[in-house]
């Protein structure tokens, strides 16, 4: 397939958007933004550069390229990451080099160092031209030196394979970012739509170019990745006898993951222009791991309203008990716990249905646990896996809307269904509490909030909307008349353009100063 490119002779796009395993390959959540962002901002051109794992996880690109998308690139870190193991052991490379790198490692190490200070001494480490690269990295026998002083150092209880690959994952993808960095189609401004990679590739890009960077989080990069690798299976974990826990060393590799990513975080956060999220819990944790409270600020999720007023005559005349859980099957959006709910809610309401509506190709082995927990269950032809559907059929055949998740900011999801007219259980994740309670009175709910992981929580939540009509009418006009009132696609998207309209006025500035100094 063909995308579109940039080539010297065209003008640089006004915004490069930096993306980390959504648009254009996955449906839904940050995808839904991002597809929001370009069609709704049809006067400004948009470049993507996408970022995932291996090219194997991403079957092809789900959505239709708009026409202000003018440059689309992609991009897969792990990809080629594994050849030429043990290759380098023979070689002997630059003592500087690796030296530079032990104290940057420390500094980050250190909260109290600036983490700009630290980006910079990266980026010249590592970008092409740089003291050490991926074959240094890979094949040098003083890389293979320094992996062998740190683990006899801090790790020297737990296998040396599982460290010395923690380390080859945790910093090859370094040398790939910096190689894209110095590559990046040309724009007036880059927009990372995460910290993690993306941002980090942002962050390494405005160093090399001096173009202002801005980050947006929906859900918060570090933590969110904190929980992944809490949960992990792939990081080797034995327990410890004594302690009935993990053991120490095997917590050291999870530390090594979670320390790396909250660097990367602070370092992405110290060359942005601007910090945006969702709501202001969110905005607290962004200032705790190293953004500038003066340059973070709050942008909720908005919706096309005219999308889905019209159904809600559909959903109005739905009396079927229908309850669906819209979302990708992820550990993250805690599928088994509505399993375990709609057992709950079997027993209330036999004749009840649970739909879980979302792509189920990104974790296969937990996709295939959930499967097997729904036979163990024996929920039957109670439950359907649908994998992806348009919302639009969805909600007029949905009686509610349940989010089971562990981890959320402000999902498109709830929105989407309090305007068509349909009530939300929901966990009390992220800004779901304000979107769903309002300022908290009974009177102004437009569903219920539950506890994280809590079936019996959940299904009496949704047995209380589902037997009683005045109950569940008064959630729905609540819902109708939030959304109708806070949370609109044009306000959100008129904040956006004003962040893209001062970043543009800054790279002018910037430019018109390079030529000055040149002339």
């Amino acid at each position: 397939m063909h995308y579109p490119r940039l080539t010297k002779n065209d003008p640089p796009a006004d915004v490069v958007l930096l993306l980390e395993g959504t648009y254009p390959m996955v449906q839904g959540g940050v995808a839904g933004w991002v597809e929001q962002l370009i069609k709704g901002l049809p006067d400004w051109r948009f470049a993507v550069v996408f970022i995932g794992s291996r090219k194997e996880n991403y079957a092809e690109i789900k959505y239709d390229i708009p026409d202000n998308l003018v440059h689309l690139e992609l991009h897969y870190l792990m990809d080629g990451s594994d050849h030429d193991v043990l290759a380098g052991s023979r070689r002997r490379g630059c003592p500087a080099a690796f030296a530079r790198s032990r104290e940057l490692h420390e500094q980050l190490r250190n909260e109290d160092v600036h983490a700009g200070d630290v980006l910079g001494d990266v980026v010249r480490l590592v970008s092409n031209g740089g003291a050490l690269n991926r074959d240094n990295f890979l094949h040098e026998k003083l890389s293979w030196n320094e992996i062998v002083r740190n683990y006899e150092a801090n790790c020297s209880k737990t296998s040396f394979l599982d460290y010395f690959w923690t380390i080859r994952n945790m910093h090859l993808p370094v040398f790939t970012l910096a190689e894209i960095a110095g590559q990046l189609p040309r724009g007036r401004c880059f927009h990372a739509a995460s910290t993690g990679y993306a941002g980090f590739l942002g962050a390494m890009a405005h160093h090399l170019t001096g173009t202002p960077l801005l980050v947006s989080e929906h859900g918060i990069y570090t933590k969110e990745r904190h929980i992944d690798l809490l949960e992990a299976d792939w990081i080797h974990t034995p327990k410890d006898p004594l302690s009935h826990g993990f053991s120490a060393d095997t917590g050291y590799l999870r530390d090594l993951w979670i320390r790396f990513f909250q660097s990367l975080g602070r370092m992405t956060y110290s060359a942005a222009e601007s910090v945006t999220t969702l709501y202001e819990g969110n905005q607290q944790r962004q200032i705790k791991d190293g953004a500038d409270p003066g340059k973070t600020c709050l942008i909720p999720n908005g919706i096309r309203l005219e999308r889905f007023r019209p159904l809600r005559e559909m959903t109005a005349a739905n009396m079927r008990p229908v309850v669906v859980l819209l979302g990708r099957v992820t550990p993250i959006k805690d599928i088994k716990t509505f399993l375990r709910a709609v057992k709950h809610l079997l027993y209330r309401i036999p004749e009840a249905e649970a739909w879980v509506v979302g792509p189920d190709g990104e974790d296969p082995g937990y996709s295939r646990e959930c499967h097997d927990l729904a036979d163990q269950l024996m929920l039957g032809d109670r439950l359907r896996f649908l994998g992806y559907q348009r919302i639009d059929d969805i909600l007029p055949q949905a009686r509610l809307v349940v989010l089971t998740s562990i981890s959320e900011a402000q999902p498109l999801v709830i929105l989407e269904s309090l305007a068509s007219g349909v009530p939300v259980v929901t966990t009390d994740v992220g800004a779901c509490r304000e979107m769903v309670l309002g300022n908290g009175s009974a009177e102004q709910a437009a569903g219920r909030v539950v506890p994280i992981a809590n079936p019996e929580a959940t299904a009496g939540a949704m047995a209380e909307l589902l037997l009683s009509e005045s109950r569940w009418q008064k959630a729905r006009d609540v819902g109708i008349e939030r959304v109708e009132a806070q949370y609109s696609e044009a306000l959100m998207l008129s904040r956006y353009e004003a962040l893209y309209r001062d970043g543009a006025r800054q790279d002018e500035a910037a430019t018109d100063f390079a030529q000055e100094r040149t002339q």
